[in-house]
């Protein structure tokens, strides 16, 4: 049941990202047609616009979300003892290098990791999960971190907001020149295709949004089950997410909006009632059922 889980996990995760990618290009032919009238001009810009910017922010993405959650670095064990030697037995049972050690001042229990690859990888903890959780629970918290980093999510997620951001871009870019298209005075000139492309730019930022956040909750999926390959207790998970769901939301302070899908349970705890397709992870009750049958 458990490689099964994950070996489905993983193809949903290909599948979305070529499906992101190729949206990027949809997004890049429509702004080309609609500026150009050249789709295939547009999907060039929109390629290597995409590239370039992924480049740097996976380069910079450690250091970066870092300071826009306010983490500050510990250096030592004795800094936070328990916390550095649960971080230190994960990385070893995951086969991945000793990462970096960050705390959050909030009383609000959560964690995340980021970083590119298991090399620069960095997790965060709060100080609120420091203080509620017990060892078998923040060694549930760590393992599913620790198969963050071993999986190279985090640079699935980094390469998920910089797509994103440069669809928003380049549809933000393509929409502000509303009406100008339209004095081309081409008789040859497609009005259909220039309103299609129009109606994708337009679109183009919320479907991009909710691609991201459907690629962050199947990757919340795969990191509670190998937080049980790794811990073999499945039930250490189950409570600390349990005391995590039933808490109060961070401060918004120490939380940016765009790396809220990071954290191992919705630091915002945003009201959804309309609709689940904005949410940063999956509705903690499925979570919970998957690790029982586990």
């Amino acid at each position: 049941m458990l490689y099964e889980q994950i070996t489905k996990n993983k193809r949903k995760t290909v599948l979305l990202l070529f499906g992101f990618f190729l949206f990027t290009a949809l997004v890049g032919a429509a702004l080309g047609y609609y500026l150009m009238r050249s789709a295939s001009a547009g999907i060039l810009i929109a390629v290597v616009a995409a590239g370039i910017y992924a480049l740097y922010t996976i380069g910079q993405s450690t250091d970066i979300v870092m300071s826009m959650n306010n983490a500050q670095e510990i250096t030592q064990a004795d800094q936070a003892p328990e916390l550095w030697h649960i971080v230190e037995d994960m990385a070893l049972v995951a086969r991945v290098p000793m990462p970096r050690v960050f705390i959050i001042d909030d009383a609000s229990p959560n964690a995340f990791a980021t970083g590119n690859k298991p090399e620069n990888a960095a997790v965060a903890a709060t100080t609120g999960i420091l203080a509620r959780l017990n060892r078998e629970e923040l060694e549930g918290v760590m393992a599913h971190e620790m198969t963050h980093v071993r999986n190279y999510d985090i640079r699935v997620q980094t390469l998920a907001v910089a797509l994103t951001s440069i669809i928003t871009m380049l549809a933000n870019f393509g929409t502000s020149f509303w009406g100008w298209s339209s004095r081309d005075d081409d008789r040859d000139t497609n009005i259909f295709g220039i309103l299609l492309s129009f109606v994708v730019m337009l679109l183009a930022p919320l479907a991009a949004t909710i691609i991201q956040m459907a690629i962050s909750r199947n990757r919340e999926y795969l990191a509670d089950a190998g937080a049980v390959e790794l811990t073999r207790n499945p039930q250490g998970l189950i409570d600390a997410l349990t005391k995590i769901s039933n808490s109060e939301p961070m401060s918004e302070d120490n939380v940016a909006p765009s790396s809220a899908g990071l954290y191992i349970s919705d630091p915002l705890k945003q009201d959804s009632r309309w609709s689940h397709l904005f949410d940063t992870h999956p509705p903690m009750e499925k979570r919970l059922e998957a690790l029982r049958r586990m």
